[in-house]
C-alpha cells in the first residue's frame, strides 16, 4: 500500500482570545477557552489539557495479541486492555515510553517496534492524543528488572489472546478500551496486507502535546492565535 491517503486531518487553528485555567489537576488540566470561529462568533469551550498517551499491541509468534484486565474506576469496570501508560516523561521518545510500559505492565520486552494507529481520544472535549505501537519478537524481562506494580496495576490479569478472537470481541461489543479497540482492528487491518501499512517508530507525531495550554497561553500572550 502505497502513496497519500485518500483524506487527511489538517491543522488548521482558530485564534483563542482568552484562555483561564479552571482546574489544574495531578494529571491534566481542565482550561476554558474563547475561540473566534470567524464571522463574528466566539464561543467558550472547556478543554481537558492532557499530555497524551502510548498504547502497545504486543503480538506473539503464534498471531495472539496481550490483553490485560484493569480495573478503572471513572467507569467502575474491569476492562480489557492493551499495555499502555501517560506520556508523563518531558521529551521521551514514544517508543521509548511505550518499550517502558510494556515491561512494567506486561513483563516483556521487544526487538521489533512500528507504529500502527495514531489518535485522539475524545477530540471534542479533550487534546488527548495516543499512538499505538506493534511489538513483535517479544522476550520475557529478566527478574532481576522486573516492575513492582502497584494500586489498580498490582491486580492485573494477563491473557493471550487469538487476534482474530480479539477482533470478534471489540466488534461484539465485548471489549471498550479505546486503545484496544483501535488497536486490535489496526493489527487485524494491517496484518490482512502483510504489515504494508505500518510506520516506522520514530515517524514523526506532530499531535503530541509538547507544552501545556496555559504554557502555551504565558509564552504566546492571551490574545495569541493559539494551537
Amino acid at each position: 500500500m502505497s502513496g497519500e491517503p485518500v483524506v487527511r486531518d489538517v491543522i488548521a487553528p482558530r485564534p483563542v482570545l482568552r484562555r483561564e485555567l479552571v482546574h489544574h489537576g495531578r494529571i491534566w488540566d481542565v482550561v476554558a477557552d474563547d475561540v473566534d470561529l470567524g464571522q463574528g462568533t466566539v464561543v467558550t469551550r472547556e478543554v481537558v489539557d492532557h499530555p497524551g498517551a502510548v498504547a502497545v499491541v504486543a503480538l506473539d509468534d503464534d498471531g495472539r495479541v496481550l490483553l490485560l484486565r484493569q480495573y478503572r474506576h471513572p467507569v467502575g469496570r474491569e476492562l480489557w486492555e492493551v499495555p499502555a501508560g501517560l506520556l508523563d516523561v518531558p521529551d521521551e521518545p514514544a517508543a521509548l515510553a511505550a518499550a517502558r510500559e510494556l515491561g512494567e505492565e506486561a513483563d516483556l520486552r521487544a526487538a521489533r517496534w512500528d507504529v500502527l494507529a495514531d489518535f485522539y481520544t475524545t477530540p471534542g472535549g479533550s487534546s488527548e492524543a495516543v499512538r499505538v505501537f506493534l511489538a513483535r519478537d517479544l522476550s520475557p524481562v529478566p527478574d532481576a528488572e522486573l516492575h513492582v506494580r502497584e494500586d489498580e496495576e498490582r491486580d492485573i490479569e494477563v491473557r493471550w489472546v487469538a487476534l482474530d478472537d480479539a477482533v470478534a470481541a471489540v466488534l461484539g461489543g465485548a471489549v471498550h478500551n479505546p486503545s484496544a479497540v483501535v488497536g486490535v482492528l489496526a493489527a487485524h487491518a494491517s496484518r490482512a496486507t502483510g504489515w504494508a501499512t505500518l510506520r516506522p517508530a520514530d515517524v514523526p507525531w506532530p499531535e503530541r502535546r509538547t507544552a501545556t495550554l496555559m504554557e502555551r497561553r504565558d509564552l504566546e500572550g492571551q490574545a495569541s492565535h493559539l494551537p
